[in-house]
């Protein structure tokens, strides 16, 4: 495996929900504990979550119709134009993080159209020239361990790179809706709906943190009221 360069311009692709951009935050923290910039390249919309990132030091956008719950028609000038954007950024290396249901290889190929020398992702599929890191990870990781592990494998970060969340701030002050902290959040909703808890499910969850000593606090998005309620 050729090394990445790991002082330069970096590339960390995650095209997905908002919670997998804020999910790609530890491994977005280790890179840029080395390289000079890092742009985090995410899907149409999901900027405000990006942005809230330590280690982002620019943001682009584009619709992957590879990725994406309800894919668009392919669009030629959308993909003429990310190409362009990855060109202009000169990067000297990329990371595509994907969900294991996901493939890294569309997005590869842009890059190598891109003239990215070298890029980095998990793929179970034969890549030929498109990866320069072809990572294997542990079976059953969570996804920010996953995405974690895949960028020490490249050469970024430490073993002491924390896995944890992490925001920019300041923050909105969200007290006259939670109380006072500490608490725990319990998020109901799902963006996939094969990934979302039921509302009996949901309730159980919430039970056996109450019953562990924790404060809860249950959240969800405008679609998740009847949800959250049964939480």
């Amino acid at each position: 495996m050729r090394p990445a360069p790991t002082t330069g311009r970096v590339l960390v692709a995650r095209l997905d929900s908002m919670g997998d951009v804020l999910l790609a935050g530890p491994a977005v923290r280790a890179v840029a504990e080395t390289a000079a910039h890092v742009t985090l390249l995410v899907g149409e919309g999901r900027r405000a979550a990006a942005e809230l990132l330590p280690g982002v030091d620019a943001v682009l956008e584009f619709t992957a119709p590879w990725v994406v719950l309800d894919p668009p028609p392919v669009d030629p000038a959308a993909v003429q134009d990310l190409v362009a954007a990855l060109a202009a950024g000169r990067f000297d290396a990329a990371l595509v993080l994907t969900s294991y249901h996901q493939s890294p290889l569309p997005l590869a190929l842009l890059l190598r159209m891109a003239g990215v020398g070298w890029v980095g992702a998990v793929s179970e599929d034969y890549p030929g020239s498109l990866l320069d890191l072809r990572h294997r990870p542990v079976e059953g990781l969570p996804e920010a361990e996953r995405a974690l592990q895949l960028v020490r494998a490249a050469g970024f970060g430490s073993p002491a790179s924390s896995s944890r969340l992490a925001v920019r701030g300041p923050l909105p002050d969200g007290r006259a809706l939670t109380g006072p902290g500490p608490f725990v959040v319990m998020h109901a909703g799902a963006a996939v709906p094969a990934r979302a808890t039921t509302g009996p499910h949901a309730r159980a969850l919430v039970d056996a943190l109450v019953a562990a000593g924790h404060r809860v606090v249950v959240t969800g998005g405008p679609g998740d009221r009847v949800l959250t309620a049964e939480a």
